[in-house]
């Protein structure tokens, strides 16, 4: 199988280069050619061996098939149950129980996993560079921690993480640097798209990537959604519908994926916070990058998300995606009150960006829908405790894996919203 660029001024590639690479050369994202067929009716026992199924296609030219089956069995080593709420019918697919409590420890995980696969020995170490609104550095760090072959840098918007988000992002050292990058998350992954487009400085360091553009992020996204809504319809003869908390777009992105590959994924709904590119677009309105508004749910904060270029190349025409999805905007009163309420209406405590996806649930059951709903939780409420603690009344224990990295000592560097600067560090 080959993959495409979006932008299409690039030759089409294998997957190895399309891993290695992160963004094509055009400054494009990598998207399969085809999407292939997956049989999903009978489900697999654990997700490890779902991730197999969906993978495979993928990987049929790969250097590194023979390897997969073990690369999956160490990314997907911890489970993403679907988690009834309060015996209404509805759902709650959990994708935090990883060691930094969120959902994309499975990618980020698969990923350095296929990447150290890959490595030449012999060649000099990989740079991963990535941007993140909150959570994608610290799984990213955890998922390249001391293997060797890599260095790590994070770039992340100063003061606009949570405190414990930012811990996850400096508790790291050896081969990982956290810099805090004086603007937006928007500013943060345009400067990262600014270096992996660098032909000159891609002579002078290899760099790869890890955020959502790239291919080795999205592909294994789609693999929890097979997972459940397989196991779903095989139990109740029904597709699953899935709310998705929306920043980037990539999770969004996985689910569609995994849908036309033939898993029994229904509806893909967006649940965005007061940062509203994509409800503005899917109601209509021209599609307009934003500035970023800080919000509650910051993982979130993205004016302009990267994915929605694979959206768009994946349908025919605005009238098409447009029919495909339904984005609805959250603001940060009410993801209070989703929370402070969701303990007794939902039996659990979401954290602020789960709120989003349970209010738009919320708003559904209102208006008299009846499918069967999968809000995604993408990250556990502990790593929001100064946000969550207050509206709940009672502390929120971290997982075991983030509370001892919350106990390590935590290190991150300045760093001005300036390509040069960021230049020097990574040629440096």
């Amino acid at each position: 199988m080959k993959f495409l660029s979006t932008r299409g001024k690039t030759p089409a590639t294998c997957i190895d280069a399309a891993l290695v690479a992160g963004l094509a050369p055009d400054g494009g994202l990598y998207v399969p050619e085809t999407f292939p067929p997956v049989n999903f009716s009978t489900p697999s026992t654990s997700l490890a061996d779902t991730a197999l199924r969906t993978l495979s296609p993928y990987f049929v030219d790969s250097s590194i098939r023979d390897r997969l089956e073990a690369i999956c069995a160490t990314a997907f080593s911890f489970d993403a149950p679907l988690r009834p709420l309060n015996g209404s019918g509805d759902h709650l697919l959990e994708l935090f129980h990883g060691p930094t409590a969120a959902f994309k420890d499975y990618a980020a995980r698969f990923l350095a996993g296929s990447l150290e696969a890959l490595r030449d020995p012999d060649a000099p170490p990989t740079t991963i560079l990535v941007a993140t609104s909150g959570d994608t550095g610290a799984a990213v760090a955890a998922a390249f921690h001391r293997r060797t072959g890599f260095n790590v840098v994070i770039l992340y918007p100063d003061g606009k993480v949570s405190p414990r988000q930012a811990h996850g992002l400096g508790c790291w050292g050896d081969n990982v640097r956290a810099f805090r990058v004086e603007g937006s998350f928007d500013d943060c992954q345009s400067l990262a798209k600014r270096a992996l487009s660098d032909e000159a400085l891609r002579a002078q360091v290899r760099l790869g990537s890890a955020n959502s553009i790239s291919l080795g992020r999205l592909l294994p996204q789609a693999a929890y959604y097979a997972h459940a809504a397989s196991h779903f319809h095989a139990a109740h003869g029904e597709a699953l519908n899935v709310i998705v908390p929306t920043g980037n777009l990539g999770n969004a992105c996985a689910a569609f994926v995994a849908r036309r590959m033939g898993a029994p994924v229904g509806e893909i709904r967006l649940a965005c916070n007061a940062n509203d590119t994509l409800p503005h677009y899917f109601s209509g309105a021209d599609y307009a990058a934003q500035s970023t508004r800080a919000t509650l749910a910051n993982a979130m904060d993205v004016g302009a998300p990267s994915n929605f270029e694979r959206l768009r190349h994946w349908h025919a025409s605005d009238a098409e995606l447009r029919a495909g999805f339904v984005a609805q905007s959250i603001d940060d009163a009410t993801i209070r009150d989703t929370i402070r309420n969701s303990p007794a209406r939902h039996g659990v405590v979401p954290c602020p960006h789960t709120a989003t996806g349970l209010k738009l649930l919320e708003d559904l059951r209102a208006a008299g829908d009846t499918r069967p709903w999968a809000v995604v939780a993408t990250a556990h409420p502990s790593k929001f405790e100064t946000i969550v603690e207050p509206l709940v009344g009672h502390e929120v224990t971290p997982p075991p894996a983030l509370a001892a990295s919350l106990a390590a000592p935590a290190e991150s560097f300045a760093l001005g919203n300036d390509y040069d600067a960021l230049r020097q560090v990574l040629a440096g």
